[in-house]
Parts: structure tokens; sequence; C-alpha cells
């Protein structure tokens, strides 16, 4: 059980490290918990979890030699550049008719699982830790059998959940606060970020590219 312990509190403290680091999904839930609320936080690690649980057995049934291919990060950064740019796109063009009323029409667009699912595949580098450094970490904790990685996983996801539902919290505590002019602008802001960071990975794919090409 020492072991196990061991494996859950520094896979937390691994994973904790990696949310606190400013990204496309942090980015989202912020603009989303604005809108939402609280429970924007906890349904944007849902879907994190999700497409997690799902790499963590891919990787246990032997994904790894095909994420770890050049090209398979080039492809990964280019299509995750054009996700990002079209959800900017979209906050963008919904900044002249948004307001801080909480009503059902305000509610359209992107479900926060979705969003989690969708902005962890569009993240490169979110695919190239799993393929390392998550990868080297299921391969120890698979050394203590099932609960290994119950512990490993447990101890990951946590992290993520924490982090993300304290800024949830946070943001959606400040809304008696913020006017609508507040607001378009926090939303403008993670829109501007997600072209940022669209921009930063298809030129890092690109640049792969050209190795893998020439």
């Amino acid at each position: 059980m020492t072991v196990l312990l061991t494996i859950f509190v520094s896979s937390f403290l691994i994973a904790l490290s990696g949310a606190l680091m400013p990204g496309p999904l942090l980015t989202a839930t912020i603009s989303e918990s604005s809108r939402r609320g609280f429970i924007t936080g906890p349904l944007m690690i849902a879907g994190h979890a999700i497409l997690e649980l799902g790499l963590v057995i891919a990787l246990l049934l032997g994904l790894a030699p095909f994420l770890q291919k050049p090209v398979v990060f080039a492809a990964t950064a280019v299509i995750g550049s054009a996700i990002l740019l079209w959800m900017s796109f979209g906050m963008f063009r919904s900044l002249p008719s948004l307001h801080l009323s909480f009503t059902a029409e305000e509610k359209r667009g992107t479900h926060p699982l979705a969003s989690g699912i969708l902005l962890s595949a569009a993240n490169p580098y979110w695919i190239i830790w799993w393929a390392t450094i998550g990868l080297g970490y299921i391969i120890y904790s698979s050394q203590f059998g099932f609960w290994g990685i119950v512990f490993f996983f447990a101890g990951h996801i946590l992290a993520d959940l924490v982090w993300y539902s304290f800024i949830s919290a946070a943001v959606a505590g400040g809304r008696r606060f913020l006017t609508d002019r507040i607001y378009r602008g926090l939303i403008a802001v993670c829109a501007a970020f997600l072209v940022v960071f669209a921009g930063y990975f298809a030129s890092t794919g690109l640049e792969k590219l050209k190795i893998i090409i020439g």
C-alpha cells in the first residue's frame, strides 16, 4: 500500500505541475466558467479524463511507438492548430452579443465535456507527454499490477480536477463583479490566446514536417 500511495502522490504532483501551466484547455475553462458557472471545470476534466483513459489503455496495448513518430507529432500539431483557430473564431464572432445573463440561449455551443476531449486532442504536447513521461510512469506503475495503474491514473486526474475546479469556482464567483464590457474583454483575451496557441502549434508542426520531408 505504501508503494501505491507513493505512486498516487507523485502522479498527482507531476500532473499538477502540468495543469498549472496555461494552455488551450485552461483558456477555454476560464471563458466558459464565466457563462456556465462552477460546473465547467469538472465537466472539462471529465472529457479530458475520458480521452486520457482511452489513451492509457491504448498505450498499454502497444500504441507508444506510433505516437513517438515525428509525423504523428506534425500532423497533430497542424490539425490541432486548425481546431483552435475554429474555436477562437467562434468566440470572436460571438463577442457583440455576449452578456452575463444565464439563459438557455447563452448556453448554446460546444458542451464543456466535448470541449475537454477536443482541446486535449488538439494539443500535440499532450500526446508527446503521454508518449514519453506518461508512458514511463505507466510502465513503472504496471509493475504493481492493476492497482498500480489505477492509483497512477487517479492521482493524475485528481490534480487536473482540483486545479480546474478551483479556476471555475474563482471565475464563477466573480460573475457578480463583472460588467458586460469586462466579460467581453475576458472572452476576447481568451480567444486571442487560442490564436497564439494555434499559431505556435502550426509553426512547430510545419517545422517538423520540413525536417521529415527534407
